[in-house]
């Protein structure tokens, strides 16, 4: 029997009930009290449907089959063959993905030599790298393959192919194996690799394994071959390279007619060139000095050969993909793995055993340094402080510092709102000291914000009572990223924090109907998901959060005021790693991303939409002082007040969607418009959206750069 297709002695006859013939077929194998009949379907539909995403509708439709094992006497009833690949592989996602998966099915893989080769072939099949498997080996199992072979006693003196395909049937009576049951001969040789998309060879002939080589070499077949001793993989790419020397030319110009019919002891010459007798382990080849004396022929383990199956599965798992793998040869050596043993680093204790310095925070007591002291105190994006602050006499001048800003900042619009913020703070800071002077703030449009002066506040004799009694909440005023706990906002608090935002010009929406808000939420995640997966806005949120321990914590986000729990902030340096968002991005994936933003958003006792008419300097940065006026006025009535930053919050047209991300630019648009569509928000400039809640206090606040650190011409803050 050669090149035999299933039904066969390897194969599973797969039956289908609304067959009439097929039918009668079930009714006679289940009416058979030698035959064993197994029904598990219920728990395979149960799987199916668990699937996520969800399987396409027509899957559910698709009938269920029977599948008789003669070799075994049992019928088994199982999902029809798309259902049945979908359940079987879905474990395997996302290392392989579903579409990888679809494509891998077109693949036909050949494995000549099933003792090695059991093991690869069965890892080939069980991974589904593969829609069609050939088998050739004319040997059959004996007692002594089975220190390496799995097989079992029942399996001895069946063919090794035969053996092979009748395992890889259990595991999926819908892959199609082809058994070359007599091995390959000159006339067969052509049949087994025709339409081969990978060659796996593993035969003990070494005139074969050059015949085998010829073959893939004429076909432009990539080959695999995995020695276990040492964890020998090597792959020879005869689909690139065409002319590429057979066993990357360590046999020089032998032939197989030169190896044909040597004895053990007169292979071991050409096998040693193959295995390269320095790299052999020492076991390996003081055991080759005995073959013919006190070995039979050379020692293979069980392990070594698992561990070559799997190493197989990755190559060719990387030449499916179409991912690059040259040719040449490496070793996995277990040993010298297992020599290199290391003591992983001990956890340190968690954030909470580490002392919170909040010195930064107490008010110098120079009246003109309180005032340079709150301004420094003003929020901004990821605090990464974006201003620069420097005395011109008795003028506080600030300005956009642009080596701190990032491309959510567009056009500097989040800088200039955190400059009104500063401007609001050191307002109140010299009304307290008597020292208010006159205030005056760049006119113009945002073309020139980065190259002139945006705000200079002049001390003077004056006071603004009003700002005065701000003061100390100035000094307190902090973001709190604390899920709320409940509860609303009720008429008279909404009316106090409106006229707070008109008080300085601004206007606010505030969302208080929950359905709206938990909308909002999902838009704002879906923004962060992006935020997340676009390279340069990933690489810059990540450069705003820092570590304790690691970073300085004068400027970005001390992670600890992200009021995340252990299992979050591991999952946040995971959040870190770029080839991890890089896949999700691949994937189009990723919706875990947004959760933070989407159950915190879902605990607010109201959104806080701030907005501003016009586009000008000045506009930003009144809207930053109205942002002030805001957040003290709602964080004295008890409030937590935690902004947000959608990504799209200050572009305005499509370029600057587009200055935001080139592969998600017009999404963030469908999010903006979105947003502004469910809010109500209109044609008006956005300032910020902050998330309102009652909440227990912020554990921690982000600390600030020493002012002598924002001077014009200190732009790192060092």
């Amino acid at each position: 029997m050669n090149a035999a297709v299933g039904p066969a002695p390897w194969s599973a006859e797969i039956l289908r009930g609304e067959d009439p013939a097929h039918a009668a077929r079930i009714a006679q194998l289940t009416a058979d009290p030698a035959i064993e009949v197994l029904d598990s379907l219920d728990g395979q539909w149960g799987e199916l449907r668990k699937i996520l995403p969800a399987a396409e509708p027509d899957l559910y439709d698709e009938a269920a089959r029977w599948a008789y094992y003669p070799w075994r006497r049992t019928l088994v009833r199982i999902l029809g063959p798309r259902g049945f690949r979908l359940v079987r592989l879905d474990r395997n996602r996302n290392k392989i993905t579903r579409e990888e998966q679809d494509a891998f099915a077109g693949k036909v893989l050949g494995v000549v030599g099933l003792s090695v080769g059991h093991a690869i072939a069965h890892t080939m099949a069980l991974q589904g790298l593969c829609g069609e498997i050939r088998l050739a080996d004319f040997d059959t199992i004996e007692l002594s393959n089975l220190n390496r072979i799995p097989a079992s006693i029942l399996d001895l003196d069946v063919n090794k192919a035969v053996v092979v395909g009748r395992r890889i049937a259990e595991l999926d009576p819908y892959l199609r194996v082809v058994v070359f049951d007599e091995g390959l001969t000159d006339d067969s040789m052509a049949d087994f690799v025709d339409g081969l998309d990978i060659l796996i060879e593993e035969c003990d002939s070494l005139d074969m394994k050059l015949l085998v080589r010829e073959a893939a070499r004429k076909q432009r077949i990539p080959l695999i071959m995995e020695t276990s001793d040492r964890g020998l993989l090597d792959v020879e790419r005869y689909d690139l390279e065409p002319d590429r020397p057979l066993f990357h030319g360590l046999l020089g110009d032998t032939t197989a007619s030169d190896l044909r019919g040597l004895s053990t002891h007169d292979k071991v010459p050409h096998v040693l060139r193959i295995l390269e007798p320095a790299e052999l382990s020492a076991r390996m080849a003081a055991s080759m000095t005995e073959v013919d004396q006190t070995l039979k022929t050379w020692p293979q383990l069980g392990g070594d050969v698992t561990l070559g199956a799997a190493s197989v599965a990755a190559a060719v798992t990387r030449i499916n993909r179409g991912a690059p793998l040259a040719s040449g040869r490496t070793r996995i050596d277990m040993d010298a793995v297992l020599d290199a043993l290391v003591q992983p680093p001990l956890p340190t204790g968690t954030y909470d055993d580490l002392d919170v310095d909040d010195t930064w925070l107490k008010a110098p007591d120079d009246a003109r340094a309180a005032v340079a002291h709150a301004a420094g105190l003003a929020p901004s994006g990821g605090n990464t402080q974006p201003w620069t602050m420097d005395w011109d006499d008795d003028d506080l001048v600030i300005g956009v510092q642009t080596s701190r800003t990032s491309k959510m900042d567009v056009h500097y619009r989040g800088s200039l709102v955190g400059i009104g913020a500063a401007l609001y703070n050191a307002q109140a800071a010299a009304s307290a000291h008597g020292i208010l002077g006159a205030a005056q703030v760049a006119e113009g449009d945002l073309a020139g914000a980065a190259s002139r002066p945006v705000v200079r506040l002049s001390l003077g004799a004056g006071a603004d009572p009003d700002l005065a009694a701000r003061y100390p909440a100035v000094l307190t005023r902090s973001s709190n990223r604390q899920f709320g706990t409940g509860g609303t906002i009720d008429a008279d608090l909404a009316a106090r924090l409106t006229a707070a935002a008109a008080s300085r010009g601004a206007t606010l929406h505030l969302v208080l109907d929950r359905a709206v808000i938990e909308a909002a939420g999902e838009l704002i995640a879906e923004s962060d998901r992006m935020r997340y997966l676009d390279e340069i806005l990933h690489r810059q949120m990540m450069s705003e959060l820092s570590w304790p321990g690691l970073d300085n914590l004068d400027v970005g986000l001390d992670v600890r005021t992200l009021e995340l729990d252990e299992s979050d902030l591991a999952k946040l340096g995971v959040a870190k790693r770029r080839d991890v968002m890089a896949y999700l991005d691949e994937w189009g994936v990723g919706r875990a991303l947004g959760d933070v933003a989407r159950e915190r958003i879902a605990t607010a006792a109201g959104l806080a939409i701030l907005t501003v008419t016009g586009n000008q300097i000045a506009d930003y940065v009144r809207g930053g002082q109205a942002l002030q006026e805001l957040w003290i006025t709602a964080q004295a009535a008890g409030l937590g007040v935690h902004p947000t930053s959608p990504v799209f919050l200050y572009a305005e047209d499509p370029e600057d969607f587009a200055s935001l991300s080139e592969k998600y630019a017009g999404a963030l648009r469908d999010l903006s418009g979105a947003f502004r569509e469910l809010c109500g928000i209109g044609n008006e400039t956005f300032i910020l959206i902050l998330r309102l809640s009652w909440a227990p206090a912020a554990s921690i606040r982000s600390r600030r750069l020493p002012i002598d650190a924002l001077a014009a011409g200190n732009p790192e803050g060092t």
